[in-house]
């Protein structure tokens, strides 16, 4: 170790020679590589020494090159570098999306009126608050323990919402179950308060009515939501109706983001692979998270199944399921997010979990969105 310079960065080599016997060092680019032989086995090896590479600033994986074996050390930052214009074209561009879907709600045909696309902005907010609150979340927990994370992109795609929800990317691993948990609940737990706030400002606005010439079309197709346990009971606890007599009258579309939002935490907290409810599910029950998950397309594809032979539901009205056990099985294959450091989750954070699923469980519908003619 004597003859090996340590670079100007990084922990000391004190601290790593004991667990790694380093004989090299290099410099290659942002990167510090140490070339050297494990002491112990590697998976304790990177336990131990990540929290050093840590505290000066470094990402740390061992590996192997050219049949050695090496530690690499990138930098590890978790703050926002420049302006994320990725982050802003996206947003704006969901902005619009959601503005030419939401327009639809009120019953604008935004082609034949496209400056009447603003109209629809209570909707947007709705769907982009929910949405928003969601990942943002995430993001400040991430922050709070220190792991590297994107802002949020917003995904504008031509749908029913004009959009197919958000994500941040995690660019760097979980120090502990702790942090995979926090990071995990938060999310949901967030943008289920945002929701609920949405769904009782939509439940408390006037309702849309469509157009007579509309209403009286035989040829047209009815949009049928299902609503979950949630909504029902908020619009019980205000006295704020969501079904009428006449069909041609709709809740107002601030109410449609609610319903989203209800929707995207539900599906989130699947306990797969790494959604949030992978995440939550790994924090507490550790490697038998990945033989729950294993269950959970089969789950999917009884109840895609179940609905469309039994219910006698359309083929339409069940795809979302069968979609979705598909994702399953690629989500379980990848598997989850496994933490640096695997202690126990504390008694707490077990119950707040729990919680946190059946909170999931009252914005399930077993049919989302149903076509009638």
């Amino acid at each position: 170790m004597d003859d090996v310079d340590a670079p100007d960065a990084g922990p000391p080599l004190e601290t790593i020679d004991p667990l790694f016997s380093v004989y090299d060092t290099r410099v290659d680019g942002d990167e510090l590589v140490y070339y050297g032989d494990p002491m112990v086995a590697p998976e304790p090896l990177m336990r131990r020494l990540w929290p050093a590479f840590r505290d000066a600033g470094y990402e740390a994986q061992l590996t192997m090159r050219h049949g050695e074996y090496v530690i690499v050390a990138t930098p590890h930052t978790t703050g926002i570098d420049g302006i994320p214009w990725t982050n802003v074209v996206l947003f704006v561009a969901t902005v619009l999306s959601t503005l030419f879907a939401g327009a639809q709600w009120y019953y604008i045909d935004p082609i034949a009126n496209p400056l009447e696309m603003r109209h629809a902005w209570p909707f947007t907010v709705a769907i982009l608050g929910v949405l928003g609150v969601h990942e943002m979340g995430h993001y400040v927990m991430s922050r709070y323990h220190r792991v590297d994370a994107s802002l949020p992109y917003f995904l504008p795609v031509p749908t029913l919402i004009g959009t197919m929800g958000a994500v941040i990317s995690i660019k760097s691993r979980m120090p502990d179950r702790k942090a995979l948990f926090d990071i995990g609940v938060a999310g949901p737990l967030a943008g289920l308060i945002a929701t609920v706030v949405v769904t009782i400002v939509g439940l408390h606005l006037d309702p849309v009515t469509a157009p007579a010439g509309l209403a009286n079309d035989p040829n047209a197709i009815e949009l049928r939501l299902g609503y979950p346990p949630l909504l029902e009971l908020l619009a019980a606890a205000f006295d704020q109706p969501l079904y009428r007599d006449d069909p041609a009258t709709v809740v107002n579309p601030v109410v449609i983001g609610g319903w989203v939002g209800m929707f995207v935490t539900f599906l989130n907290l699947i306990p797969v692979g790494q959604l949030d409810g992978g995440h939550i599910l790994r924090a507490i029950t550790r490697e038998y998270q990945e033989t729950i998950a294993s269950l959970i397309p089969g789950v999917l594809f009884a109840l895609a199944g179940y609905l469309y032979y039994v219910a006698d539901y359309s083929g339409q009205s069940v795809f979302v399921w069968f979609l979705w056990g598909l994702i399953a099985v690629y989500l379980a294959h990848v598997g989850p997010a496994r933490p640096v450091n695997d202690e126990r989750l504390g008694t707490g954070r077990v119950v707040l979990g729990l919680v946190t699923f059946g909170l999931g469980l009252l914005c399930f519908m077993p049919v989302p969105i149903e076509l009638v003619g």
